[in-house]
């Protein structure tokens, strides 16, 4: 079975080059897709110094930054593989628990997996409103459609190939997180959650998600709630 990596990166001149060395250093069966969303620092210099070294990794590049939701709409376009896994470049998130996230896919259980940052795993000590208000767009987006999830708003998200055969997806920016937890939800694909580690950014740190994104989420997951 192979996995189809999807990468989207904004600005991440200083973590591309690693992100994608420890991916590659996983070793299932994979397909790399990064998608470039618009950089305006050294991004795009590094990736093109990755595609002289790693020719078999595809690239596609948003001539001006959509979202990260557009830039993964961008990459599922281009997946062959079995299984998609989303990962975020900013080094928050660990490839070395890609087995966590792809076994209860690979044994049957699952149609969706959900990497949690709050079911016990190693994590970084950082911002106490944060957690607030991840805890409440995730007891909000429960509420919703009758889910128990502990981190709707994680990044590490793996599915079935299948999905994107029945779900489009419609939302641009830092909406992909609550749009995709409800479309799946609504839709009844079989959901699991397994532990991750998360080594979370500050600000100075190049962290992009503010408290606004946080009033949007409310606002996106009412709205495919009602009427998507």
């Amino acid at each position: 079975m192979k996995v189809s990596i999807v990468i989207p990166v904004y600005n991440e001149e200083s973590t591309i080059e690693e992100i994608v060395r420890r991916v590659l250093s996983s070793p299932l069966e994979k397909e790399i897709i990064i998608v470039d969303d618009g950089s305006t620092d050294k991004t795009r210099t590094h990736l093109g110094e990755i595609a002289k070294t790693e020719p078999h990794i595809r690239m596609i590049f948003h001539e001006r930054n959509q979202g990260k939701a557009a830039a993964l709409r961008s990459g599922f376009k281009e997946i062959t593989g079995d299984f998609v896994l989303i990962q975020d470049a900013d080094l928050e998130y660990n490839p070395g628990d890609y087995d966590k996230l792809l076994e209860p896919l690979l044994d049957g259980r699952a149609d969706v997996v959900f990497g949690s940052r709050f079911l016990g795993g190693p994590h970084r000590v950082l911002f106490f409103w944060h957690y607030v208000g991840n805890k409440l767009l995730t007891l909000v987006s429960n509420m919703m459609y009758n889910i128990n999830l502990s981190d709707m708003e994680t990044g590490y998200k793996a599915f079935r190939k299948k999905i994107l055969d029945k779900i489009v997806f419609r939302s641009n920016r830092f909406g992909f997180e609550p749009e995709f937890t409800a479309k799946v939800a609504k839709r009844g694909f079989r959901i699991y959650e397994v532990p991750i580690s998360y080594s979370g950014r500050t600000y100075d740190e190049g962290k992009k998600i503010t408290w606004l994104d946080g009033l949007k989420g409310i606002f996106f997951i009412l709205w495919f709630r009602l009427f998507d």
